[in-house]
């Protein structure tokens, strides 16, 4: 069984690599990937169908072997290794023991409440991570007060921290849901975001077939 990967899915599982380096791919066209801290899980429908089960430890490490071919096909027929075919060229890549790969559970995650609801466009995003680089933060908060929601990178031990905030929403709960800045590992795009008073959040791409579970900090506090 032969197959080629598109440029949309080398992009998430590089996305993936960076939420865990392993990655324990399933038979058909969903990707699953959690982090070694069980904090972030990532959920993606793709084009291709994979023809089975295999675990490949250094995602990273693969997805630059195969960035060494222009249009490289993938060759599945053998049950310890992927050969990577191009032309003239070939790569033998070998895969890993499920064993030493940490895989998200099998069930599918839910929210156990939605309490409260924003949306969050491409640039924001992309402007709450680039203030917390700048000012170097290590927290993005959500915060409900006065009738809105706002999304604020800062310092959250720290009162005189510089801090960066966008309104993304009205609300009117209260409410300061603490995210660490380096959880939130999303490829670019506008996301609709549900959170959860019992410390989950999901956030859903509009644009691509990815959802992402992130855990909140255990010092949110929700007033309702």
């Amino acid at each position: 069984m032969n197959m080629k990967l598109s440029e949309s899915t080398v992009n998430l599982l590089k996305n993936f690599s960076t939420i865990n380096q392993s990655i324990l791919f399933k038979e058909g066209n969903k990707l699953r990937s959690i982090s070694v801290m069980k904090n972030i899980l990532a959920e993606a429908t793709i084009a291709e169908e994979f023809p089975k089960d295999f675990g490949i430890y250094d995602l990273n490490q693969f997805l630059n072997g195969l960035s060494l071919h222009n249009s490289p096909e993938l060759d599945f027929n053998n049950e310890q290794f992927v050969m990577i075919r191009e032309g003239k060229m070939r790569s033998k890549y070998f895969f890993a023991d499920a064993n030493v790969i940490v895989s998200p559970p099998e069930k599918e995650i839910t929210l156990p409440t939605e309490d409260v609801c924003f949306q969050l466009t491409s640039q924001q995003l992309e402007k709450l991570k680039k203030a917390a680089s700048v000012y170097q933060l290590p927290d993005i908060s959500a915060i409900g007060e006065n009738g809105v929601v706002k999304l604020v990178a800062r310092d959250k031990k720290n009162d005189t921290s510089n801090d960066f905030s966008i309104i993304v929403g009205e609300t009117e709960s209260e409410f300061v849901f603490n995210f660490k800045e380096e959880n939130l590992k999303i490829v670019p795009g506008t996301y609709d975001v549900i959170v959860s008073s019992k410390l989950l959040s999901r956030f859903t791409n509009q644009n691509v077939d990815v959802t992402y579970y992130i855990a909140l900090e255990p010092d949110s506090t929700f007033a309702g």
